[in-house]
C-alpha cells in the first residue's frame, strides 16, 4: 500500500511517498494550475492513504481524491508541528514529517464531517455571515440617528422608528448613505428569512437536531450548527472535552503549585460558540436551573463572564442529551436523581 505525506498549499503541493510492500519512496512538487495533482493521482492504484495537516481552500482537493477512491486523513496543524522538534521548516522536510507520523500510526487525526454535512455547514454558516452583515449595517443606521439627536436603541426597528428614520432631515450625502443602507437592510432581511426557513426544514429533517430543540432557548440554528460542528458525540467521553473543543474553557498558566487562570481560550468554532452565548441568555429566562446558576454567578462576576459560563453549561448539557438520547427536561429529571453534575460536568 502507499502512503503519501502532503503538505498543501492553494497553489501547490510537495508530496512524499513510500511503498510499504515494495520499499520504494520519493518526493515531488505538485502545482494545482497545471493539473498536476490530478494526473498523479489519477495513475495511482486504489487505494492509497493520504495524510495532510487541516488547512484552508483545501476542499477540492479532499473530493478529487476521495473521488478516485483513495483514502484521506486531516491532521491537527498545531499538534503536527508540535511533534517537530527541529527548526529547520521547508516544505519537503513538512510533507516528509507528515508522511512519518502517518507510517509510524502518530498521525493526529481529526474528526472530518461527510460531504452533505459540509454542505449543510455552508448553509448555517452564510445565515450567520449575513446576520453579522445585518447587524453592521443596523448599527450605521444608529449611528445616522444619533447624530441627529434621535436615540431609540431597539425602538428604531419598529415601524414608528422607521418612519421617524427616513424623515431625518440629512444633508445630500448623508440622505443618500441611508437610502442605500436601508436598501441593503431590506434586502438582508429578505435573504436572512429564506435561510430561516432552509435551515427550520434541514433542523426539522434532523433527529439530533429536533431532540436539542427541546432545550429552552435552543432553535434551528443553533441546534443544527451544535450537531454539524460536534458530529459523533461519543467520541468525547467527558463533557469537559466537548467545552474545550468550542473553546469554552479558561486559559491556565499553572505552575510550581500556583493556578493562574485566564479568559477562555476560544480554541474553537468562533460560530458556535457565539450562538450558544445566545442561546444561553434566552435559556435563563425558561430554565430554572441555569437561571438560578447564572444569577448566581452574576454576584460574583461580571454579566459578560457569567454569560459564557452559561454557555458552557448549556452546550455540556446538549452534549449529554446526544450522548444519552434523552430531550428535555427528562434530562433535567436524571441530573436532579443521579447526582451526576451534567450540567457543569468536568
Amino acid at each position: 500500500m502507499m502512503i503519501i505525506g502532503c503538505d498543501f498549499h492553494p497553489s501547490w503541493q510537495q508530496v512524499s511517498w513510500v511503498d510499504t510492500e515494495t520499499g520504494d519512496c520519493g518526493e515531488r512538487k505538485l502545482v494545482h494550475a497545471d493539473g498536476d495533482a490530478q494526473r498523479f493521482y489519477q495513475q495511482l492504484a486504489v487505494p492509497v492513504l493520504i495524510g495532510m495537516e487541516a488547512t484552508g481552500n483545501s476542499q477540492w482537493f479532499i473530493e478529487l481524491v476521495e473521488d478516485l477512491g483513495h483514502e484521506i486523513w486531516i491532521g491537527d496543524a498545531a499538534q503536527i508541528r508540535a511533534s517537530y522538534v527541529r527548526r529547520q521548516k521547508t516544505d519537503k522536510r513538512d510533507a516528509a514529517h507528515i508522511l512519518k507520523l502517518v507510517v509510524e500510526g502518530r498521525f493526529p487525526r481529526l474528526w472530518t464531517p461527510d460531504r452533505e454535512q459540509r454542505d449543510l455547514r455552508q448553509l448555517v454558516l452564510h445565515r450567520h455571515k449575513l446576520v453579522i452583515i445585518r447587524s453592521r449595517v443596523k448599527n450605521e443606521l444608529q449611528h445616522l440617528s444619533l447624530n441627529k439627536g434621535v436615540q431609540r436603541k431597539h425602538k428604531l426597528w419598529s415601524q414608528a422608528g422607521q418612519k421617524m428614520l427616513r424623515e431625518l432631515p440629512l444633508k445630500p450625502w448623508a440622505s443618500c448613505r441611508r437610502e442605500d443602507l436601508l436598501g441593503l437592510l431590506a434586502m438582508l432581511h429578505q435573504q436572512i428569512g429564506q435561510l430561516d426557513d432552509a435551515v427550520q426544514h434541514a433542523a426539522e429533517e434532523n433527529p439530533q437536531a429536533k431532540l436539542l430543540m427541546t432545550q429552552p432557548g435552543v432553535g434551528p440554528n443553533t441546534a443544527l450548527a451544535y450537531v454539524l460542528t460536534i458530529g459523533d458525540a461519543s467520541r468525547f467521553p467527558r463533557g469537559k472535552q466537548v467545552a474545550s473543543y468550542l473553546g469554552l474553557i479558561p486559559r491556565e498558566e499553572s505552575s510550581g503549585g500556583r493556578q493562574k487562570l485566564g479568559s477562555i481560550t476560544k480554541q474553537g468554532n468562533r460560530m458556535l460558540r457565539s450562538l450558544l452565548v445566545e442561546a444561553a441568555q434566552v435559556a435563563v429566562q425558561h430554565d430554572p436551573g441555569l437561571r438560578k446558576q447564572y444569577l448566581h454567578r452574576c454576584h460574583q462576576k461580571p454579566k459578560g463572564v457569567a454569560k459564557v459560563a452559561t454557555a458552557r453549561k448549556l452546550a455540556v448539557r446538549l452534549y449529554w442529551m446526544l450522548r444519552t438520547n434523552v430531550a428535555y427536561p427528562e434530562i433535567v429529571g436524571i441530573e436532579s436523581s443521579s447526582g451526576l453534575p451534567l450540567v457543569g460536568a468536568s
